[in-house]
């Protein structure tokens, strides 16, 4: 008993599981014979009851109150419950329904390999930055979001009529703009629109969304990206400009004795 215990204690036991389990979901979505895919399916379940078990043991080893103080542990935790449901269906046997709920248990299962996040070298330091960052950039990203969103209401009232499968209403208005933001193939639907108007109104279209595509896609996501990277990166420099005060400060004193001797000489 103590020594399966010990065994999911540890953090490398738990690590290889992560990347067995990995690679028998990756298995899992090829058209194997149904004998293999059973096997994989039984590794797979026996692998998130592990986890399972791995989860109580800490809970009863660190106690609840300890053991959701560390972020990680809350991680983990939501990631092995979230599996939980395919071992229901596993139990249950109602794996043979091809219903929308049991395609979603079954989704749920790929979640587990998230746990290896928290087993790559610095992460942590990436967190932090990534924090930083998007503390930095928040009202950055807000204004961005408010700009879109005022673009496509404008375009649903200008252009529900002449492409309705683009701008029938506010919500489909925003994911299309947020498409044309994105500068990958932004012209097809100007041109569309284009089409279907007179010439005057075409041109007047094809300048709008250039427009758009500027200010929202060239200069808005360039000004996100280049706040939230700049946010983390110096996040990064913070030892070296502590490293460059404290050398500053050395130079300070060395300075200060040397106009003191220089005083006692004279």
């Amino acid at each position: 008993m103590k020594t399966l215990k010990k065994l999911l204690l540890n953090d490398g036991f738990i690590l290889v599981l992560i990347i067995i389990n990995a690679i028998v979901l990756f298995l899992q979505g090829f058209d194997f014979p149904v004998h293999v895919l059973k096997v994989l399916s039984i590794i797979d379940n026996i692998i998130t009851m592990i986890f399972v078990a791995e989860l109580c043991v800490k809970l009863i080893q660190y106690g609840p109150a300890n053991f959701f103080k560390s972020a990680w542990n809350i991680f983990d935790a939501v990631i092995i419950l979230l599996a939980v449901p395919s071992l229901f269906e596993w139990f249950t046997g109602f794996g043979g329904r091809p219903t929308e709920y049991i395609l979603v248990l079954r989704v749920l299962r790929v979640f587990k390999f998230f746990r290896f996040i928290r087993f790559l070298p610095d992460v942590h330091k990436v967190l932090t930055g990534f924090k930083r960052a998007m503390k930095t950039s928040m009202v950055i990203i807000l204004g961005f979001f408010v700009y879109g969103f005022i673009v496509a209401v404008l375009s649903c009232y200008l252009y529900r009529n002449t492409a309705p499968e683009y701008f029938h209403t506010p919500l489909s208005s925003f994911y299309s703009i947020f498409k044309i933001f994105t500068i990958e193939g932004w012209y097809a639907i100007p041109d569309l629109i284009a089409g279907r108007t007179n010439e005057a109104a075409a041109v007047l279209t094809r300048i709008y969304f250039v427009f758009i595509l500027v200010t929202g896609g060239i200069f808005g996501l360039s000004l996100v990206n280049s706040v939230f990277v700049d946010a983390m990166v110096s996040d990064n420099t913070d030892p070296l400009e502590r490293k460059v005060d404290e050398l500053e400060k050395k130079i300070d004193k060395l300075l200060e004795m040397q106009g003191k001797r220089k005083n006692e000489k004279n």
